[in-house]
């Protein structure tokens, strides 16, 4: 068989299937060093890339031409050199998820996803394609199993997440030579409804902010409705994020029920760190807030947990998200609204702010969005009215002014 010495920098080497016994012959006889690799032909045809990893490991790969094989050893050499595992090559999609989840997944996703993720691969991806091998993995396995998830029941969103989990740990296993292509990607996805946002208009949100008036938890609503944090971001505020002289709070993490416990963790993205800026009215409602938390610590006494946390229970303790999502709904029925979730009362911070002829990008801001076209495609229900906004401002500014006589 014909051996050579490949590396990353060899991976587009010519491609000739044979070498003379005068280009091979010193090459044979000298033994390749960790991490130096070899790319050789197998008796039946086969390339293989071959590669010692300096801890006795041995790691193969296997191609129908010398090319694949060089670049399935680059991906290999390139994986050690980023200090992650190695996953088999030879195996089934079952084992290559359980290793993805605990090797990559774990260290490289929020708390709170990977748990989401864990479950998804044990619950659905795993039974249903577990035991096919990971190399014969097809687009008609992840086409069939989506169609078997919908007709059991599950809504296109939650199989679509099913085929968005599957496509990002496939694209791991592309980057690592152990796949040729990405079969999820070359899926369909259901087609899922769009939720369809009613947030709160200008009468509904002051009729909103009447009735929760007086209420331990008025400030959370306020923030909520009037800068857009998300829930978990406000039930994770602390006193010291919250800057009074200046009118400031900063958006450092977020709370969430992680394995059965409320825990801090960070925001869902790099923009969702922020300051922002609080109207007078939300900062007044936090003073009035503290004062009351105030004195719901002096009763609680020695009971109280000190957790700095803005908005928690009179004994100081996290707030259950479903139990202020309950209260929350309880209002809304008292005055008189439309049930929504409490992520609604986001959607109706920007709505507002962009009915009020705030730019895009500053809206952006406010929220933490990752990019503009995430505001621009999510509250694309509010453009047309200000785009007959923005032609009637246009019509005015160009509209001829009156006649001005002539003298003489």
């Amino acid at each position: 068989m014909d051996r050579e010495a490949v590396g990353p920098q060899d991976s587009n080497a010519d491609s000739n299937p044979r070498r003379t016994s005068a280009d091979t012959g010193s090459r044979q006889r000298t033994k390749r060093g960790n991490y130096e690799g070899s790319v050789y032909r197998r008796s039946d045809g086969r390339w293989v890339a071959a590669v010692s990893l300096g801890d006795g490991k041995r790691v193969h790969r296997y191609a129908k031409t010398r090319a694949d094989a060089a670049t399935k050893l680059a991906a290999v050499l390139k994986t050690a050199q980023d200090q992650l595992p190695i996953p088999p090559e030879r195996g089934t999609v079952g084992q290559f998820l359980e290793d993805w989840l605990a090797n990559t997944a774990k260290r490289t996703v929020r708390p709170s996803t990977f748990v989401s993720y864990e479950g998804l691969v044990r619950v659905h991806l795993v039974p249903e394609l577990g035991k096919v091998p990971l190399i014969k993995l097809s687009p008609q396995h992840v086409e069939r199993m989506i169609n078997r998830k919908l007709a059991a029941g599950l809504s296109p969103r939650r199989v679509e997440y099913m085929r968005a989990v599957l496509r990002r740990a496939l694209n791991d296993a592309l980057r690592w030579g152990l796949v040729a292509r990405n079969v999820a990607t070359l899926v369909t996805p259901p087609r899922a409804e769009r939720y369809e946002i009613r947030p709160l208009d200008p009468e509904q949100a002051r009729r909103f902010l009447d009735t929760v008036r007086g209420d331990r938890l008025e400030a959370l609503y306020s923030v909520a409705l009037a800068v857009g944090l998300r829930q978990g971001e406000a039930l994770g505020l602390r006193w010291q994020d919250v800057d009074f002289d200046k009118g400031v709070i900063y958006v450092r993490r977020a709370l969430q029920r992680i394995g059965g416990s409320l825990q801090l963790v960070e925001p869902k993205t790099t923009r969702s760190r922020r300051a922002v800026v609080l109207p007078t009215t939300v900062t007044t409602a936090l003073q009035q807030h503290r004062a009351r938390q105030v004195a719901e610590r002096l009763a609680a006494g020695s009971e109280w947990i000190d957790a700095d946390l803005v908005f928690c229970t009179p004994m100081g303790r996290p707030l259950d998200a479903s139990n202020v999502t309950h209260a929350f709904q309880k209002h809304l029925a008292r005055a008189g609204l439309p049930r929504q979730r409490f992520h609604d009362l986001r959607h109706a911070c920007a709505s507002l702010l962009l009915a009020q002829g705030v730019s895009p990008r500053v809206v952006m801001e406010i929220l933490g969005h990752s990019q503009v076209a995430l505001t621009l495609d999510t509250y694309s229900h509010v453009l047309p009215s200000l785009t007959a906004e923005a032609a009637a401002r246009m019509a005015a500014i160009l509209s001829p002014g009156p006649t001005v006589p002539q003298g003489g």
